[in-house]
């Protein structure tokens, strides 16, 4: 089994990377082997609404330039999808916004009934509409939302404050052992 995680943030090793880390010692300890990803600084276009991936349907995205494909694929030979993103302005991150809309159209049909869930940090407020825009990805596209004790988010400014959220830590810790949970069941 496996789980594709993807960090949105710029900060390579800010609060998403370290949210994303307690839930991926779960998955590991759990024996599922978890594919990483740092996406936060790649300059990811946004969708333009083309719709060629839809007319071609070979789960590819039509445009040029970055590493999109790869995650795309990444999507698609993964039992679980896991995508973290830091609240800016109560929103995604630019290139979590971009993973989400592009792969949203390529991958078709392709990611029903895979494992998905959104891991969300923050300083202050704003976290649940990031959570909802995560979930409505994995929602629309038919796949397995799991969730945690509470939703999916770490409370810390500066990177690192979020190892300080007892209550998110947990949280997180209990999401990892869920994914397990649900990819295990689905596998047996």
């Amino acid at each position: 089994m496996k789980v594709v995680l993807f960090n949105g943030s710029p900060r390579k090793e800010g609060n998403t990377y370290h949210c994303l880390n307690i839930v991926m010692d779960e998955l590991k300890a759990a024996g599922i082997e978890c594919d990483y990803n740092w996406i936060g600084m790649d300059k990811l276009q946004g969708c333009t609404a083309c719709l060629e991936c839809i007319d071609n349907d070979d789960q590819k995205c039509v445009l040029p330039g970055d590493k999109m494909n790869d995650y795309i694929k990444k999507m698609l030979e993964a039992d679980g999808i896991i995508i973290g993103s830091p609240t800016y302005f109560s929103n995604l991150t630019t290139s979590t916004k971009a993973l989400i809309e592009r792969a949203g159209y390529a991958t078709g049909r392709h990611l029903k009934h895979k494992v998905g869930a959104a891991v969300v940090a923050v300083r202050r407020a704003g976290a649940v509409h990031v959570f909802s825009s995560i979930n409505y990805f994995f929602l629309i596209k038919q796949m397995i939302v799991v969730g945690s004790s509470y939703w999916n988010l770490g409370v810390g400014g500066d990177p690192g404050d979020v190892l300080n959220d007892e209550e998110g830590i947990r949280t997180f810790e209990r999401l990892g052992r869920n994914i397990a949970f649900v990819l295990k069941k689905i596998k047996s």
